[in-house]
């Protein structure tokens, strides 16, 4: 892992538009399309808007979320809406965005639909951008979750055991294959959690942990004082 400290939200988030559309740039000069895996949250908030700002050949990079709350795609809740409003709105219309939420009642019935449509996704991903929670929850992949059942699939259903609505996430597996991996750590209690992490002295169960151990490349991570 190598860290990057910034005094501010508004350092990180230029530096992180900086790391990743050079990630992708180069990407792009060896393949004819590169894949962005970005989360919801609050924090995507502030550095989206700013990656958006990048001068990239957007048409040619496909776009997906690494997890989806089963709410329609005009809540408030909905991490479509949020990465809409702050990446999608500033792009090209033409920039190829592959939704996790489908018509179905909960996500255990979606899954075939949503794999199918993640099997249009340049694998393995270009660059994956991901939050850690402070339990230790990575995309909506949960402590507790029997990762070892999920290796074959693009993304699974999941009940979460503290959360108002049912989600979908990407599976640990294709998470940890992405050529890039970037973490956003923002928050005292999460960064006491990546401060055990560097220094190994973490459940190994934790998914965070378990990332760490299947991912096939150097994780960037980003914080604030």
């Amino acid at each position: 892992m190598q860290r990057h400290n910034f005094s501010s939200m508004a350092q990180l988030s230029e530096a992180f538009a900086e790391y990743a559309s050079d990630v992708l740039g180069k990407t792009l000069q060896k393949k004819s399309f590169a894949s962005l895996v970005v989360p919801g949250g609050n924090t995507p908030r502030e550095y989206l808007p700013v990656l958006a700002k990048c001068s990239l050949p957007w048409e040619r990079i496909v776009i997906t979320l690494s997890d989806e709350r089963w709410v329609d795609v005009t809540d408030e809740q909905s991490n479509e809406k949020l990465v809409k409003k702050h990446l999608l709105d500033y792009l090209p219309q033409n920039t190829f965005f592959i939704g996790l939420k489908t018509h179905h009642d909960n996500p255990f019935t979606a899954i075939k639909e949503i794999n199918q449509r993640l099997s249009k996704l340049p694998q393995p991903s270009s660059l994956t951008v991901l939050g850690v929670g402070e339990d230790g929850h990575i995309a909506s992949l949960f402590p507790g979750m029997h990762f070892d059942l999920l290796a074959t699939q693009y993304c699974v259903a999941v009940a979460p055991p503290i959360a108002p609505s049912l989600r979908v996430s990407l599976s640990l597996t294709i998470l940890g294959q992405s050529d890039h991996i970037a973490l956003v750590v923002v928050g005292k209690v999460k960064q006491q959690l990546l401060n055990q992490l560097l220094g190994e002295s973490i459940d190994s169960k934790l998914p965070i942990a378990r990332l760490l151990q299947c991912a096939h490349s150097q994780i960037d991570i980003f914080t604030t004082n």
